[in-house]
């Protein structure tokens, strides 16, 4: 089977939905100069190769939930079997093996914010092959909200905006989920895109009640979507987790310079000695070298840069922990 590749028009796709996950076939071939079928086509190509899936996720903060970043050293030979299990966990996220398998990442996520790293720690799994772990809390995503910039760079800002569903209205208060919306968001977390029909058996609602709830929920910002595609696909192969310690002074300049890297697919500030924590996204090892050199090297304040490469992502977005 030759290597999936992909052309203008699907980056332009991939483009599309990351703007707005569930945008209709129409409405995008429309935008796109494309049919709706073509369109179609392409998406299902893509979603049955494995290489393109929209997730819909809650905001972490919306429902009083707090993220954290963690970090587990370990012997290479656990390195698979740990990131597996953590991967079949309903409250885990980007769960990746770095560092060429001496090493382990993952956000996961808890439901009090004062919720200490002890206890968060014990529910991991336990192995002596597990030297050493770290957890992070995730302060505030500062970079790659809106979609790493190798993906979202097909389409005109005119196109953009033609796509862009309605602004967000933030709620008065907390948000009380029902057990039906917490089988919506589950659906929606392991296919962004689910029809309304099999979203209604989830949930038990009608049609008409799972269409109007989940536009409440995008609406207001309790709910986004998500495109999980590999980068290899753009033609890019070195990825590297960057851990980046700043002087406090500092944490704003350099978070508002990292916004504007178009290597950064996503960087947060975290608690702990390092202060923000980034995922790097380059074509090749030597443009991973130029950025470090010159990019991040240039950057006031920073007083050191640990860089961890990533070698096999196990899972991605979809966390179903949701009330």
């Amino acid at each position: 089977m030759e290597p999936l590749t992909l052309d203008d028009l699907d980056r332009q796709l991939a483009h599309a939905l990351q703007v707005d996950g569930r945008v209709s076939f129409s409405r995008a071939a429309a935008v796109l100069g494309a049919s709706d079928r073509t369109l179609a086509r392409r998406y299902h190509r893509l979603r049955s190769a494995g290489a393109l899936r929209v997730v819909g996720l809650p905001y972490a903060a919306a429902l009083g939930h707090v993220d954290w970043l963690v970090r587990m050293r370990c012997t290479p030979d656990a390195a698979v079997p740990v990131a597996t299990a953590l991967a079949r966990r309903a409250d885990t996220s980007w769960v990746s093996i770095m560092s060429g398998g001496t090493e382990i990442s993952c956000i996961t996520r808890t439901r009090r914010p004062a919720e200490e790293g002890e206890l968060l720690l014990q529910r991991l799994p336990r192995t002596s092959r597990i030297t050493s772990v770290s957890a992070h809390c995730i302060l505030r995503a500062v970079a790659g909200v809106n979609g790493w910039p190798g993906r979202t760079a097909a389409l005109t800002p005119e196109q953009v905006a033609a796509l862009h569903p309605a602004p967000a209205t933030p709620p008065p208060g907390r948000v009380t989920l029902t057990t039906a919306d917490n089988d919506l968001l589950a659906m929606l977390a392991m296919d962004g895109r689910a029809t309304y029909p099999a979203l209604a058996a989830a949930t038990g609602w009608s049609e008409t009640t799972v269409r109007r709830r989940l536009e409440e929920l995008r609406r207001t910002d309790i709910l986004y979507f998500d495109v999980e595609i590999e980068p290899e696909l753009f033609g890019y192969s070195a990825e590297a987790m960057l851990w980046l310690t700043v002087a406090p002074s500092a944490l704003t300049e350099v978070t508002r310079a990292l916004a504007s890297h178009p290597q950064i697919a996503y960087a947060t500030a975290v608690t702990g000695p390092a202060g923000i924590a980034a995922s790097v996204i380059c074509r090749n090892l030597d443009e991973l070298y130029d950025y470090l050199a010159n990019a991040v090297g240039a950057l006031p304040g920073v007083a050191s840069a640990e860089t961890v490469p990533l070698v096999r992502r196990v899972k991605g977005a979809g966390t179903l922990l949701v009330a």
